[in-house]
This record gives C-alpha cells, structure tokens and sequence, in this order.
C-alpha cells in the first residue's frame, strides 16, 4: 500500500510506473510518517538562520538553560504557584545579567 497526499501527479506516477499495489491518498493518512520528521525539520529551520554550525552550538548552549530557568512549572501548578516560580526566575535573571555586565 502507498498512501500519499492528494497531489495529483503521486496518481500519475502511480499509473506511469504500473505499480500493483493500493494507492490510498487522504491527508490524515500519512501524517505518521510526515510528523515523525518534524523534529528534523525544526532542527533544519532554525539552523538556516546561523550562518555556521559554531553558531547554532552557542546559541542552543544558552538557549536551553535560559529556556529551562522560564520554564519551570508549566504543567500542574497552580497560578499563584505560577506567579511566585516566575518572579525568582525574573530574579535569577536580572542577578545573572548585573552580574555580567559588572564583570
């Protein structure tokens, strides 16, 4: 079986090569395949925007620690638990930031 998007030439070349296998074409069917390179294709994205590899690896080093320190209770708190968590990383933050530029 090949299940493929509706774009009409995937039919043609279907025909074209005399295949004897199902040809189903529905948009929800191939989203297995499709979202499984997703992640591949954020990665490809957000590099195309760094002119070299050096530069990704520095941005994602500080990136995912500054990320996490926002990050940090996104699910199963409450807002005023929330609110609190945020305030300390807004804290660290401005710590962090003072502190470099003293130094």
């Amino acid at each position: 079986m090949i299940i493929t998007d509706k774009l009409r030439s995937y039919a043609a070349a279907h025909r074209e090569l005399g295949l004897r296998v199902e040809h189903r074409q529905h948009k929800g069917l191939n989203n297995r395949a499709e979202n499984s390179h997703q992640p591949a294709r954020v990665r490809e994205k957000v590099m195309r925007r760094f002119k070299s590899a050096h530069q990704v690896q520095r941005f994602a080093s500080v990136h995912g620690q500054v990320s996490n320190l926002f990050m940090a209770c996104r699910y199963h708190r409450n807002a005023e638990r929330k609110r609190t968590v945020r305030t300390q990383a807004f804290a660290a933050w401005e710590w962090a930031c003072s502190a470099r530029m003293a130094a």
